[in-house]
């Protein structure tokens, strides 16, 4: 029952060349920023990853995707990752978009074993009807394009089959977390992760506070431990490293001082 590995280096040892991987987080908030680190240094590459986004120019996952180590990415934002955009419009990755709210439920419905459902999201769009470009050509054309999707009424309204996602592994980041995997997500960290281990058949989580079995009352658990594998137990400074995607200050006080 104890899951807990030594080192981040450890834990993702036998994700291999090629692997799929689904990654929690969104923007910079909840990101398993070690664990995709030990992914970089460890040399992986042609990584099939579903994610929200991916993440931004030199954090999260967008380290792995300057070093060409991503071969696809499903997901639904590209957001401030420059090098995302360009790869993909070079004709370099392929990318599948997918509406965010579909997206969650393809990665919960994937970790319920369920293999398919209808959603109203994207109908009467290139979602349901096909041509999403998926990878370009380097010339600019299309090279892969999204096929459709089969369509079905439900009352008076049109629905479109979407499939589950799982994949060889998940990468997640908790804030409390014990040695049987049971994991609590705090605040806006609590996004794509839970979903995202859900859909891993492999999950591995690193955890900014390690507790021993029993300190977690079960209400406050957020995702059972039979959805986790491994667990990686942070350092002070690799919990406290978060930084922020974009910082707003609020306007001057009346004081003539600036508050964050």
């Amino acid at each position: 029952m104890n899951k807990v590995r030594a080192g981040a280096a450890e834990a993702v040892a036998d994700i291999c060349n090629g692997a799929s991987l689904a990654v929690g987080g969104f923007g910079l908030s909840g990101v398993p920023e070690v664990l995709i680190r030990a992914l970089y240094e460890q040399g992986t590459h042609a990584l099939q990853v579903v994610s929200n986004n991916c993440g931004v120019d030199g954090r999260g996952l967008g380290i792995l995707l300057a070093a060409g180590r991503i071969a696809r990415v499903t997901g639904s934002y590209v957001g401030e990752n420059k090098e995302f955009a360009r790869q993909y419009l070079g004709g370099e990755l392929e990318v599948e978009l997918t509406p965010q709210g579909t997206l969650a439920e393809r990665l919960r419905a994937g970790g319920a074993g369920i293999p398919a459902f209808y959603t109203p999201a994207g109908v009467g769009t290139q979602v349901a009807r096909g041509g999403l470009p998926w990878r370009y050509a380097p010339d600019g054309t299309v090279a892969v394009a999204s096929a459709p999707k089969e369509t079905r009424d439900f009352g008076d309204r049109t629905y479109v089959l979407e499939h589950g996602i799982t994949t060889d592994f998940a990468l997640v980041r908790a804030w409390r977390g014990d040695h049987h995997g049971n994991l609590v997500f705090r605040r806006a960290a609590a996004n794509f992760n839970p979903l995202a281990a859900m859909a891993g058949r492999i999950t591995v989580a690193e955890v900014e506070e390690l507790v021993e079995p029993g300190a977690l009352r079960p209400d406050d658990i957020h995702l059972p431990g039979i959805y986790v594998q491994r667990v990686v137990a942070l350092t002070s400074d690799q919990a406290g490293d978060k930084p922020v995607e974009r910082l707003t200050l609020s306007a001057t006080s009346t004081r003539g001082t600036v508050r964050p």
